[in-house]
């Protein structure tokens, strides 16, 4: 190895935080080719919507979230009950109580950074998290990758609203953009061969779910794809143990 490249572990403390903070803002990078184009959706959705345009900034900060943003538009739009608002955000965000099982939060050790690595544990932190060595993970890196990504995304929702005031005619089909967000996910997902039942496990609760109750896809498939993976886990461990007493 060169003398004038430093490891995180052969780097001295203040080195080693600011170089976990650079790769956390690489890791950034690829979810920010999807975060920022979204965020631009969001604020001409905004516009378009005859809303004002700092509701983009408002809604990026008050709540992090991509999708729930996105559907909070048309619902604001539509001046929709508040009961209603209250059923889709515990629908829509339910997944994010299943992603506290398995994301890092035990790194982050202070109080106010952990609060905002809660606040900020979106889809793409976790997919992109999920994928890295346990080794290689660390708080500086978390929540660089974490700032990173809510700049993506408030930047884009103001480019979007500068854009969306600019334009002559509003901009038809941005609806779609979250869907192709969760496209490319789940392509990347199919490269790893391990994941590959999980991904078959999700498939089949969606369309379960579709077909039971069409009204409540997204939490029934949430509840019962949770279900599925905790059987193969125990199926799983089992087979393990079943291994283990074989090989001795």
């Amino acid at each position: 190895m060169p003398h004038d490249v430093l490891t995180p572990s052969a780097a001295p403390a203040g080195a080693t935080r600011r170089i976990r903070i650079a790769q956390g803002v690489r890791d950034s990078f690829s979810a920010g080719l999807g975060i920022f184009p979204l965020g631009i959706a969001l604020g001409l959705l905004i516009i378009q919507a005859g809303l004002p345009w700092w509701l983009a900034p408002a809604l990026s900060l008050a709540a992090f979230a991509g999708s729930l943003e996105l559907l909070l538009v048309g619902m604001v739009a539509t001046v929709t009950p508040l009961a209603a608002v209250a059923l889709t955000v515990l629908v829509v965000n339910f997944r994010h109580v299943f992603y506290a099982f398995s994301f890092p939060l035990h790194l982050v050790r202070h109080p106010v950074a952990k609060a905002y690595a809660v606040y900020a544990m979106i889809d793409e932190v976790y997919a992109v998290n999920a994928s890295l060595p346990e080794h290689e993970r660390s708080a500086p890196r978390l929540l660089a990758m974490q700032i990173a990504c809510e700049a993506y995304w408030v930047g884009g929702g103001l480019a979007g609203v500068a854009l969306g005031a600019a334009l002559p005619a509003p901009v038809k089909g941005l609806e779609f953009a979250l869907c192709a967000l969760f496209t490319v996910l789940t392509l990347d997902a199919f490269r790893s061969r391990a994941e590959l039942p999980s991904l078959l496990l999700a498939g089949g609760s969606v369309a379960v779910a579709l077909v039971l109750t069409p009204g409540l896809a997204m939490f029934t498939a949430l509840l019962l794809f949770v279900g599925l993976l905790l059987v193969r886990h125990a199926v799983t461990a089992r087979r393990g143990t079943a291994e283990e007493a074989s090989g001795a």
